[in-house]
């Protein structure tokens, strides 16, 4: 059994939707953002960085793991689903990780960027809102090119699908457009197509979906901490 500490963001997400892919069992803990849970000391002693997702896998002696990437990372090799071996398809196994490595590093952060400036800052400022939505769609772009040549990120559907789809498919949130992008478009369609996808992007449940504006007013909570 694994507990999933999560939240509804992408970054949660990923989580659950691998685990719903890899037909791990676990069990779901939700961690109140808005109420700064993930900042208590229960959690930090699972996640030094007070950030979700976070896993503890009770059947490998509590070992926690934290960080999506690394997550998504863990489960594939616990399984060996959605990750080629590296040792039998070295190159293949390479590509996986190299699209997981662009969402962590390029459309995580810079998606996220165009989060915080577009929705969530007290202040409007112009220069960063265009920044990084700029950069976000540019890096879509990139997406799209790639699906151009292969049905999903990587050939065959992946842990990289898994990290990358959760972002993109709330791009609006960001104010992002994925006009022109038909084959961006055609791979958001197909992955949110996918049973597990869509039990994991439904977790956790909760009785009454936050409205926007309590979204708002616990991201700008966050951001002062």
């Amino acid at each position: 059994m694994i507990d999933l500490y999560t939240a509804a963001t992408p970054n949660g997400w990923k989580a659950s939707i691998a685990l719903e892919e890899m037909e791990l069992p676990y069990e779901v803990h939700a961690v109140r953002l808005d109420k700064l849970e993930q900042k208590e000391p229960a959690f930090l002693a699972i996640n030094p960085n007070g950030r979700i997702p976070a896993i503890v896998d009770r059947s490998a002696g509590d070992f926690a793991v934290f960080e999506s990437g690394a997550i998504l990372l863990y489960l594939a090799e616990k399984t060996g689903k959605f990750l080629p071996k590296r040792k039998k398809h070295p190159k293949r196994h390479s590509r996986v990780v190299q699209w997981l490595m662009f969402q962590m590093s390029g459309v995580g952060p810079m998606q996220g960027q165009a989060n915080v400036f577009f929705r969530y800052a007290p202040e409007k400022i112009p220069f960063a809102i265009s920044r990084y939505q700029n950069e976000t769609r540019r890096l879509y772009e990139v997406l799209d090119r790639q699906l151009g040549e292969s049905e999903y990120l990587a050939g065959d559907y992946s842990i990289a699908d898994m990290a990358t789809w959760p972002w993109v498919s709330i791009h609006e949130w960001a104010g992002v457009s994925v006009d022109g992008l038909d084959h961006l478009q055609r791979w958001l369609a197909a992955v949110g197509d996918r049973p597990a996808v869509r039990r994991g992007r439904a977790i956790p449940q909760t009785e009454k979906p936050p409205s926007a504006a309590e979204v708002q007013e616990a991201g700008s909570k966050i951001l002062q901490k």
